[in-house]
């Protein structure tokens, strides 16, 4: 949701030609999310999925602060106004950003000063998210509160208003009436991003996701399935108040919707909300009497299965299945790559290092190998490629793997035939 603010007034105000907008520092995360929780009317910072945060500024001083974040899972008039399909949409979604925050700080009533802000953040804001998240945005959408806003700025920023919402709601997983419709508003970000967006042809020059694995058209249950292959990880959960049958089918959605482009557990959860019915019920989905369907997991469902399951597993399973689906090495290029696991430093224990090995081709994680707290990646990164077949594959790495014995490594193993 945003804020509309664009106000008129007789006091004397500052040049709107010196209105600055620019992603925000690591250091002003803090004051946004304050100042966002203070005056925005929903009381909340938090932004859902991939997100970028902004700041526009006078001569340093902080007019109005903006949140573009995933956008919603469905929205008939937005689909419609683009013109995509169905398998269109999964596979492009996240090429459209959602403006969930729009907040012009207390302070001196600057005419036109929002719809301004809208202006600059969106001429830059494509090119800020492919630096981000390494694909471009080619359409903004967002909800305004007709209670509370009429969207004026939108329009004036060149938005089009394309009807309202049904006035449903989602709560733990659960799709709820209250009734109060939003007003849909988009704008798309480069000449000819609907028709781009709607064309079934490919285009790797701006379409990133169309060069990775369209996991809808990969056999997630059956003989050779994603299913099949996490059978083998262990259910750690006692046999009490079980709701989904086994673990693996849990972990099949989980990995599917990741797979699919959804890195939050919110955003795993309404996408498996969306799986065919049928699907839901193979992949080990209760049956809810209430809802007459299948229940999909939960975020804090999906949360607990794989903060509790065994990792390495689970990686096992899952690299082994997508080498089985159709990926090819010799000819291929391979990235050999370490990260520090995201949100998994606490006070007793140091963030968990991982180094993995990519495929450049489809962007598909093919092995993965935990660093031990007093080592590094060089001797790693050897162990690592040890159960592939790298004859014929080109192998890329930092720096720091330009050691004489890594070499020698790669030149034996490409003469090794399986």
């Amino acid at each position: 949701m945003a804020i509309d603010t664009a106000r008129a007034g007789d006091c004397e105000t500052p040049d709107l030609k010196r209105l600055l907008v620019h992603p925000i520092a690591r250091d002003e995360r803090a004051r946004w999310d304050a100042l966002m929780a203070q005056h925005h009317y929903l009381n909340s910072s938090s932004l859902v999925g991939d997100a970028l945060r902004y700041v526009a500024t006078i001569e340093g001083r902080w007019m109005a602060l903006l949140g573009w974040a995933t956008p919603a899972m469905k929205c008939r008039p937005r689909d419609q106004w683009i013109g995509w399909s169905e398998s269109l949409q999964w596979r492009r979604l996240r090429l459209v950003v959602n403006n969930a925050r729009f907040l012009v700080l207390p302070g001196p009533r600057i005419p036109n000063l929002a719809s301004k802000t809208l202006s600059l953040n969106c001429r830059r804001l494509s090119r800020d998210w492919r630096a981000a998240f390494g694909h471009p945005a080619l359409v903004a959408e967002t909800f305004v509160d007709p209670s509370r806003y009429r969207g004026i700025c939108y329009i004036a920023a060149g938005w089009r208003m394309l009807g309202t919402t049904k006035g449903y709601g989602r709560s733990g997983g659960h799709y709820y009436y209250h009734g109060e419709g939003k007003l849909i508003f988009a704008r798309p970000l480069s000449k000819g991003a609907c028709k781009l967006l709607a064309d079934p042809a490919p285009h790797p020059e701006l379409l990133t996701e169309d060069r990775t694995i369209d996991i809808l058209s990969m056999p997630l249950r059956g003989q050779g399935s994603l299913h099949e292959a996490l059978s083998q990880v262990s259910d750690y959960r006692s046999l009490r108040g079980k709701r989904f049958r086994q673990i693996q089918g849990l972990l099949t959605i989980a990995a599917a919707a990741v797979l699919a482009g959804n890195r939050s557990y919110a955003a795993i959860a309404q996408w498996a909300a969306t799986l065919p019915e049928d699907l839901r019920r193979d992949l080990g989905c209760t049956y809810c009497r209430r809802a007459r369907g299948f229940r999909a997991p939960s975020a804090d469902t999906l949360r607990r299965a794989i903060s509790n399951v065994d990792a390495e597993e689970v990686d096992r399973a899952t690299c082994g299945w997508l080498l089985r689906q159709g990926i090819s090495l010799p000819g291929n290029a391979i990235a050999i790559d370490g990260k520090v696991l995201r949100g998994s430093y606490s006070e007793d224990r140091k963030a968990v290092h991982l180094l993995a090995a990519l495929t450049h081709r489809e962007g598909a994680v093919i092995a993965q190998q935990k660093c031990d707290d007093k080592s590094n990646e060089i001797p790693v990164a050897r162990k690592l490629l040890d159960d592939l077949d790298i004859a014929g594959a080109m192998i890329t790495a930092d720096a720091m793997h330009t050691q004489v014995d890594t070499a020698d490594y790669l030149k034996k193993r490409a003469r090794t035939t399986y």
